[in-house]
């Protein structure tokens, strides 16, 4: 199966876009509201955070072989909230560059790896692991945008061909 690496790059946009809005968003919480359990599968919106950087750097952990720091599942990276944005807003950069090298070739090949959760050694195709690290962002978003807004927080449009960069590229 050819996959256009121009897709992956259009989702690592999208990601960086989304992150920094969920950030902003989640930055007009107090802590004490950012940490607090809200019956969430990641209890709170900085665990949840916490969870997709914990990830992100696992998949970009596998697909380059670059040794990012992580810690079980569920195990929050960060404690500090600018810490966990820099953290974040860093991996979305790598995962910027990431796909900017992609080519046809890696990503119609399998990788092999050993999950951190069960040991278990898989082989799946590249480009299905890349698209799963995708979705996997978009879930936990969704999980985000429905605690902020709970929280009278409105993160704003989240739909992909709504990015401010493609505004104005393509008539309405």
């Amino acid at each position: 199966m050819q996959i256009d690496p121009k897709l992956f790059r259009r989702l690592a946009a999208y990601n960086g876009w989304m992150t920094q809005k969920t950030y902003e968003a989640a930055g007009n919480l107090s802590d004490a509201e950012r940490k607090a359990d809200k019956g969430a599968f990641f209890r709170s919106v900085h665990s949840t955070l916490n969870h997709l950087l914990f990830a992100d750097r696992v998949w970009m952990r596998r697909f380059t072989g670059r040794p990012y720091d992580i810690k079980g599942m569920g195990v929050d990276l960060f404690d500090d909230f600018a810490e966990l944005k820099a953290a974040h807003l860093q991996i979305c950069e790598d995962i910027n560059i990431f796909t900017a090298e992609l080519s046809e070739d890696w990503l119609s090949g399998t990788l092999e790896w050993t999950s951190v959760t069960d040991r278990k050694t898989r082989r799946r195709p590249r480009w299905l692991l890349v698209t799963h690290m995708f979705n996997h962002q978009t879930h936990h978003r969704g999980q985000l945008s429905t605690l902020l807004f709970q929280a009278g927080i409105d993160i704003g449009v989240t739909d992909l061909p709504f990015m401010p960069d493609l505004i104005g590229e393509y008539s309405d």
